[in-house]
């Protein structure tokens, strides 16, 4: 099982959160990228941009936190968190 918790914050208290689940044979990365498209599309956000320091964040733990300059689009709260909470 690949679980991933989606969080979005505004002044240090969650907004909302949802958690993300995927039973598939794909690879980690494609579980990572569903799991965010299937974040984004119930939360109804814009895609975030994977910047360098978004990389090394989840690379090293498994989380990372896409802010304002993540987004295209206005956001209304202050970062979308993204964390793999279980792994096969």
């Amino acid at each position: 099982m690949f679980r991933v918790w989606g969080k979005i914050f505004q002044d240090n208290r969650m907004l909302k959160d949802m958690t993300v689940c995927n039973d598939t044979a794909d690879t980690r990365t494609h579980k990572v990228f569903q799991a965010l498209d299937d974040l984004c599309y119930e939360f109804d956000l814009s895609k975030p941009i994977w910047l360098d320091s978004n990389i090394r964040e989840f690379q090293r733990h498994a989380k990372t936190r896409f802010h304002q300059d993540s987004f295209v689009d206005h956001i209304d709260f202050d970062y979308l968190e993204f964390h793999v909470i279980e792994e096969d």
